[in-house]
């Protein structure tokens, strides 16, 4: 499932290609063909990202909430540009010096697009692939797509989401209300002390936790298992037995470590690497974290094997001996 990060640069995706834009709304599927009309014709006033929740403003004062799921994804197609602010990255990883773009050996690489705009194809989904450029615009309907948003030099095409529904304001903000703090929207501290003040009067285990966008917004798999290897956490400790410290050491890790997933598309979490080292962990998933999917094979800092068992029907990757 797409973590925090993918759903934000989706959204500055949006921003970039489509606010500002009167946007065409259809169902090729059909599924969506009565809410595309609520909105179709209309102009795109915002693009917002709220965890792993995306909303699209438009000027009817109505909204398309998409919750992409475990199989949803957008494809872009056209004239596509990415945000400048993604772009000014150039590869800074925020705690380190190396620039560049580097390669992931799955084709995956979040930078190839950055620059002026090129009529290609671009898949954003928990991860993001440059596909190849396009001769005819816009580009056939590939598979069973939800909805076109569509506008005279770009397309997004959504297929597979968990959720996709056209809101109003009230909607939204009740949306919006359920979730935890997001640090891309707020990282100050009535953020990080709504996040502390939930988790330290929960009996649940902190590793269920950070999965509760109750709780917190955005993480997912990936950034739980590495931010509580991180922090040194036992992820079996009831949110109420962790130390303040470090539930607030948590927090203020994930709005580190979330501005680099933003910045650069991929989920680093591996700091102050060497030029050598920060180039491999880019090109390759496996080089990239600390415990994620690493069942089996030796700690990176004590040689424990690392330990892989299922916690509230998901995959949860720990040191028994670091986070004991």
């Amino acid at each position: 499932m797409p973590e925090g990060h993918s759903v934000h640069r989706i959204a500055k995706q949006f921003a970039v290609n489509f606010v500002g834009h009167r946007v065409a709304v259809s169902s090729p599927q059909g599924r969506f063909a009565e809410d595309a009309k609520r909105i179709d014709g209309h102009t795109m006033i915002a693009a917002k990202a709220v965890g792993k929740q995306m909303f699209l403003e438009f000027d009817n004062e109505l909204w398309l909430r998409i919750h992409l799921g475990i199989y949803g994804a957008w494809d872009f197609a056209g004239d596509i540009s990415i945000d400048p602010t993604i772009a000014s990255a150039n590869g800074r990883m925020g705690q380190t010096n190396q620039q560049g773009t580097v390669l992931d050996e799955a084709g995956e690489n979040s930078l190839h697009s950055i620059g002026a705009p090129r009529r290609t194809r671009l898949r954003m989904s928990e991860s993001e692939k440059v596909e190849a450029d396009i001769d005819v615009f816009p580009p056939e309907p590939i598979g069973q797509v939800r909805v076109r948003l569509l506008t005279d030099t770009a397309v997004a095409d959504l297929r597979g989401p968990t959720a996709c529904e056209v809101l109003d304001p009230a909607e939204v903000d009740a949306v919006i209300a359920k979730l935890g703090p997001d640090p891309q929207v707020d990282d100050g501290p009535e953020a990080e002390e709504a996040f502390v003040a939930k988790v330290r009067k929960k009996p649940t285990a902190i590793a269920l936790l950070l999965m509760d966008q109750s709780v917190v917004s955005g993480i997912g798999n990936v950034y739980r298992a590495e931010l509580l290897f991180r922090a040194r956490q036992n992820p079996h400790t009831p949110g109420k037995l962790v130390a303040e410290d470090t539930v607030r050491e948590l927090w203020r890790d994930w709005v580190h470590l979330l501005k680099i997933g933003v910045e650069t598309g991929q989920m680093m979490t591996m700091d102050d690497l060497d030029e050598e080292s920060y180039r491999k962990a880019m090109a390759k998933r496996e080089d990239r974290h600390w415990v994620y999917k690493r069942e089996g094979l030796p700690c990176r800092v004590c040689g424990t094997h690392i330990v892989m068992e299922e916690l509230g029907g998901r995959k949860l990757y720990w040191c028994p001996k670091d986070q004991a």
